[in-house]
């Protein structure tokens, strides 16, 4: 593409690609000067010329000229970054059906569930967010759960090029507030839920809400806005939106209301009234929360243009969502359940589902730890949840980063007052111990990472199996079940 295709009153270069990261290598491309939260753009413009960028957007005024380098003043970088990638890349989210999820819990398993509900129906649909990217036979490691504005437009572009006619999109607090999704057009919006998380980055609740609150107050007059009603921010955030307003709950009045339900260990029957007409509705999916996940995800589908009966079949036998409330099945005489909990509230939602699947009597082990260098006010809040519904407790590392993963364990350990627990440091140990001490009935909640696939660590991302490979393959080496349920050790 050429830069005057982009760009008013410039030479006509050809451009190949665009930078926002200059340490790497894009010969013939833009670079732009953003502003982000540990380093400013401009103090790298040097770097960026030596790995090919031919063209510098900046907002602030620079030391260097280079007589062969095209330099472009705008106001606001970031903006600017938006427009041009959006045209780079052919107005991709312009092409697809633009699914967007955003709350505090339950963005990955909602999107997932588009993503395979629309696959289902024989619509093309792509995903990006926590999990993956995942599109057609296309599955790529995650990159943020929103990713940058470069990376998520050429994704959006290679999700049309594949054939794919919708996508849905995990969008962040933070990637909101750091307008990496400014030009993206959306079509449906939902909002799941609000609890505390990110503090370490909004400062306050009211922060983290405002930040959410401008997808919203973005919308196109002709998109379609979803909302939790029993959520206490349902409402809030989806006021002065310009688009058509849908609700959705269990508790309160909603467009999308569950009237009766059933929660059991290994599916969910319920009643849904879907404006005024009732559908009796089986789903492979368990808990409550996953329940507001699905019928989210329902009324998104509906709303698009597909029927009820449609999706019917596949709301029965919906993919598993890999790392969330997945069960780890090998046959063992008690509970495994994986799931990315790393809040105070999805910390209690599946220690709440653990109780109601467990037998009394029998024990909740539960398994988890807190990420280094994020909102450690909430560290000792697990240590009360966990107290409060698990019969013992193992703590470990979580992404520690640069902290000390024994010294995160004690922090967690402060909100403990009764509970036995323990620390074991190294997680796949962790997950072992807990394997090696269950009994039959027993249920062990593994907690934080899911299906990651990496531990963040002082010197940056190490590779980790994940916790529900680790957990498998514990059960397989280290536990023999006899046919009385019995075990012993190889």
């Amino acid at each position: 593409m050429k830069l005057n295709e982009l760009f008013d009153n410039v030479p006509e270069i050809e451009i190949r690609s665009l930078m926002a990261d200059s340490r790497k290598k894009k010969p013939d491309s833009i670079f732009f000067c953003e502003k982000g939260m540990m380093f400013d753009g401009h103090r790298f413009v040097e770097q960026a010329i030596e790995n090919g960028a031919k063209v510098i957007v900046h907002s602030e005024p620079l030391e260097n000229i280079h007589p062969d380098i095209t330099y472009i003043k705008v106001k606001n970088v970031n903006q600017v970054f938006n427009k041009v990638a959006d045209a780079f890349y052919g107005y991709p989210s312009h092409k697809l059906r633009m699914f967007g999820v955003t709350g505090t819990n339950g963005k990955s398993s909602t999107a997932c569930i588009i993503r395979d509900l629309m696959n289902r129906t024989g619509t093309p649909a792509g995903y990006i967010g926590t999990i993956a990217i995942e599109y057609g036979s296309v599955k790529l490691p995650p990159l943020l759960t929103t990713p940058d504005i470069d990376d998520l437009h050429g994704i959006l572009h290679e999700m049309v090029d594949a054939g794919m006619q919708c996508c849905a999109l995990e969008a962040s607090s933070i990637g909101i507030d750091q307008g990496r999704i400014d030009s993206v057009d959306f079509d449906v919006v939902i909002f799941t839920n609000l609890t505390h998380d990110h503090l370490d980055y909004h400062g306050t609740m009211e922060n983290y809400f405002l930040a959410k609150k401008k997808l919203f107050d973005r919308l196109k007059s002709d998109a379609v806005a979803i909302t939790n009603v029993d959520d206490p921010y349902g409402m809030k955030i989806v006021a002065d939106c310009p688009a058509r307003l849908i609700t959705y709950g269990i508790d309160g009045e909603a467009d999308y209301k569950v009237t009766r339900y059933q929660l059991l260990k290994d599916k969910t029957v319920f009643t849904l009234n879907c404006r005024g007409t009732e559908y009796q509705l089986e789903t492979n999916l368990v808990a409550k929360f996953n329940l507001y996940n699905l019928i989210a995800a329902i009324a998104a589908l509906n709303m698009s243009g597909l029927g009820i009966p449609e999706i019917m079949d596949g709301i029965r036998k919906i993919k598993q969502i890999e790392g969330r409330v997945e069960r780890i099945d090998c046959g063992q005489p008690f509970n495994i359940i994986v799931d990315f909990a790393h809040t105070p509230d999805g910390i209690e939602q599946l220690c709440r589902f653990g109780t109601a699947i467990t037998p009394k009597g029998n024990r909740i082990i539960a398994i988890t730890g807190s990420a280094g260098k994020r909102d450690t006010a909430k560290r000792p809040v697990f240590g009360e949840l966990l107290d409060k519904y698990a019969d013992m407790i193992i703590l470990t590392e979580d992404d520690p980063r640069n902290e000390k993963p024994g010294d995160i364990c004690n922090e967690i350990a402060s909100g403990i007052k009764e509970k036995p627990y323990l620390i074991i440091e190294d997680r796949y140990q962790a997950i072992r111990q807990a394997i090696e001490i269950a009994e039959p009935d027993d249920t062990i909640l593994i907690l934080g990472k899911g299906d990651e696939k990496f531990i963040y660590r002082e010197f940056g991302r190490e590779p980790y199996e994940g916790d529900d490979v680790i957990a498998a393959e514990v059960l397989r080496k280290y536990r023999v079940f006899t046919e009385e349920d019995k075990y012993e050790t190889e």
